[in-house]
């Protein structure tokens, strides 16, 4: 592997996933394939899981880790032909070149406005990095996908599936505040390349970008879209259509132990409880909330693990 922007960037996903089980029960045994590389992680925004597990990842491959909060230490410029004469003080031409000789690897975490619908599917800040560093880039979030996170959710799909083709769906839920599509975008990308019975529930009007979802089913009746589901993957986004607005709020469509049933609940954390899904369902077996948190360490690590491996 290259690089891990996008999941496409995954050579062979499914022995992939099946490295990443491999590598739990053994989660040492690689350190020297890190020894003396080191991980820079920029976050542009805050984070608790992406950092800790992907700190903790490359620390098992025996790397040293750098974390810089940059819009704590300084505004980067990304336009082209700028005159410099306000906020910002250095340029992403610049600054990407630079970290590249301090990091073997870069990670970066960058929301979006969901102001600016061009300028988000444009990823500018991802992108800038993939044009300026000399070292592979990994994306911990984007303004459009998380891949990180679909990984985690492909490893916890397939460690836990009690059948060859079980039935996933994926369910928006009502939120208070405009959340971005990048969890939703990537669990829907991965979705199509696992071998599952894949289902998008959601109200009318908050379709995703359907050069995403593509020929995936959606079906607007959230109660019918459950039945006889074995995983629940349960998400708020922001209107698509208009840009960043939340135009629905309706409870009707909070995740509750009854519509759930017999599946089990995944969802990406954090997680506003009886907002998005009842106590019931989040404090019960049915719940795989935490394993699937930890499985954003593997997730991580074997991207890193690839990564590394294509340095050699």
């Amino acid at each position: 592997m290259k690089k891990y922007t996008e999941i496409k960037d995954i050579p062979n996903l499914n022995e992939t996933i099946k490295e990443a089980i491999l590598l739990k029960m053994n989660p040492y045994d690689f350190q020297e394939l890190g020894k003396h590389k080191t991980l820079v992680m920029l976050f542009f925004n805050a984070s608790l899981r992406t950092r800790l597990s992907t700190e903790k990842a490359a620390k098992n491959l025996g790397m040293d880790v750098m974390v810089l909060n940059v819009n704590d230490a300084w505004q980067l410029e990304f336009e082209d032909g700028t005159v410099m004469n306000a906020n910002t003080s250095e340029h992403v031409k610049e600054a990407a070149q630079v970290i590249s000789q301090y990091a073997d690897i870069i990670a970066v975490r960058a929301f979006p406005t969901l102001t600016d619908k061009t300028k988000d599917q444009s990823e500018y800040i991802l992108k800038s990095f993939k044009k300026y560093a000399t070292v592979p880039i990994v994306n911990m979030e984007s303004a459009t996908t998380h891949p990180l996170q679909a990984l985690a959710d492909a490893i916890t799909i397939t460690e836990l599936a009690e059948k060859p083709k079980p039935k996933v769906v994926l369910s928006w839920a009502p939120h208070p505040k405009a959340l971005p599509q990048a969890v939703a975008n990537s669990f829907v990308e991965m979705m199509q390349n696992l071998e599952v019975d894949f289902t998008i529930t959601h109200p009318k009007g908050y379709e995703l970008d359907k050069n995403i979802t593509k020929e995936t089913p959606i079906n607007h009746n959230q109660k019918e879209a459950l039945k006889d589901a074995d995983f629940v993957y349960v998400k708020n986004w922001s209107n698509f259509k208009d840009y960043g607005k939340v135009l629905n709020q309706d409870k009707n469509w909070m995740m509750t132990q009854d519509k759930l049933g017999n599946a089990k609940f995944m969802h990406c954390l954090p997680v506003r409880r009886n907002v998005v899904v009842e106590d019931a369902v989040l404090d019960s077996e049915n719940s795989v909330v935490i394993k699937q948190a930890n499985n954003r360490t593997f997730a991580a690590q074997i991207v890193l693990k690839q990564i590394l491996e294509g340095l050699k």
